[in-house]
């Protein structure tokens, strides 16, 4: 087996990291002051235009799609180690090269399932970064691990669909410069449990749309936020529906398996990050007459997480190989399985980086409180671990 990168990759990794160094890390400290001078959650901060103009001068732009006129070109496993890189700084790396959820996979089921005029609408403006979208699956009143219990009605009357029904942690949504949402609702409700859900597009402008609240996770509040939305009456155009009517689970599952390998390795980013800081801290801090890098318990922490992160990436390296060759359904096993070790790595790792800051590790002077949460939420986002679990477990005993 080969484990090294291809000439391209690696010419992107450096570029990459040389970007990362001289632009992303110094200017996180610009990010925390211009949002703190802002009072606006939401505001978005001149840094973050100054990062995107600076990585697309240097061909760091739209590294997800795998389309030479539109993206990169790159394949899953190509990119993945690209999505790594900017796990370091998730508040600014994936948005500053225009590879931050939701969009990538809102582009991504656009450029799949898109009709010319959706493309030219809703596609083009995100591929150049002018706006944000979102994408409302998930619901507050039925158990939305399981996508088929979903019951926002999308009812057809004429040349127009109308919804009813309320969504939450709609990521994104509450940013200004977030002009619509991707929602999956029902179209069917007597069809096949699988064929009865639609996606269709709905500008955040339509009457009917009202952010009702904005949760907070973790007691952070993330910019953009994650809002509960009701739906209204929201009359929006038949064109405006994505792919066939029927099809939204179909394309929910096209749409999740690429994004759980973007997750999975910015999550692996953020625990080298939090290693590294971990690290350092041990080499500096002293206790009980010498440092804590001296301490034998510190040692296994360090090196468990080492061992971990190695284990991880290679299982998520793995999958995106599959994926590239075989596509996403024959990956569906790694896929579940990295769902679940990724998330779990990082907090695991986030964990023992805060418990050797000591309380230094809960205050926001060091981001491993923000990157436990990272961790902790993606054991959620894009399905709990117990139905990937059940997904794994499913596979073996069949097998």
């Amino acid at each position: 087996m080969d484990f090294s990168f291809s000439e391209r990759v690696e010419k992107y990794r450096e570029n990459l990291l040389g970007f990362m160094e001289s632009d992303v890390f110094p200017g996180e400290e610009s990010y925390a002051r211009q949002m703190e001078e802002s009072g606006d959650p939401h505001h978005h901060p001149q840094i973050v235009e100054d990062l995107k103009k600076k990585a697309r001068a240097l061909g760091l732009w739209n590294l997800f799609l795998p389309d030479d006129e539109l993206g990169a070109g790159l394949a899953v496993h190509e990119y993945a180690p690209l999505a790594e890189i900017t796990g370091w700084s998730p508040w600014l790396a994936p948005e500053a090269l225009n590879c931050s959820a939701p969009d990538t996979g809102n582009m991504e089921i656009l450029h799949m399932f898109g009709t010319p005029d959706q493309k030219e609408e809703w596609l083009a403006p995100l591929l150049d970064g002018e706006i944000r979208s979102c994408f409302s699956m998930t619901e507050p009143a039925v158990a939305s691990s399981d996508a088929t219990n979903i019951e926002t009605s999308m009812v057809r009357d004429g040349d127009s669909y109308v919804i009813n029904g309320r969504k939450w942690f709609s990521s994104g949504a509450a940013s200004p410069r977030c002009k619509f949402s991707i929602v999956m609702g029902v179209t069917n409700p007597d069809g096949d449990p699988h064929r009865r859900q639609s996606m269709i597009i709905v500008p955040m402008d339509t009457p009917g749309v009202n952010i009702i609240r904005e949760p907070t996770v973790f007691g952070y509040q993330d910019r953009g936020g994650h809002p509960e939305i009701d739906f209204e009456n929201v009359r929006v155009p038949a064109a405006n529906l994505l792919g066939e009517e029927g099809g939204g689970f179909a394309i929910a599952q096209a749409r999740l398996g690429p994004g759980r390998i973007h997750h999975c390795m910015r999550a692996i980013g953020a625990a080298e990050r939090c290693l590294r800081l971990m690290v350092e801290r041990s080499k500096e801090r002293v206790a009980f007459g010498r440092p804590l890098a001296d301490q034998g318990v510190i040692r296994e922490w360090i090196a468990d997480a080492r061992i971990e992160i190695e284990q991880t990436r290679l299982l998520v390296l793995k999958t995106a190989w599959v994926i590239d060759r075989m596509g996403t359904k024959a990956a569906r096993t790694e896929i579940a399985a990295i769902k679940v070790a990724a998330p779990s790595l990082l907090t695991k790792v986030a964990d023992r980086a805060i418990q050797l800051f000591g309380a230094a590790g809960f205050t926001e002077d060091f981001p491993l409180a923000s990157l436990y949460s990272m961790g902790r939420w993606l054991q959620i986002a894009d399905g709990p671990d117990e139905v990937h679990r059940r997904s794994v477990a499913r596979t073996e005993l069949r097998n």
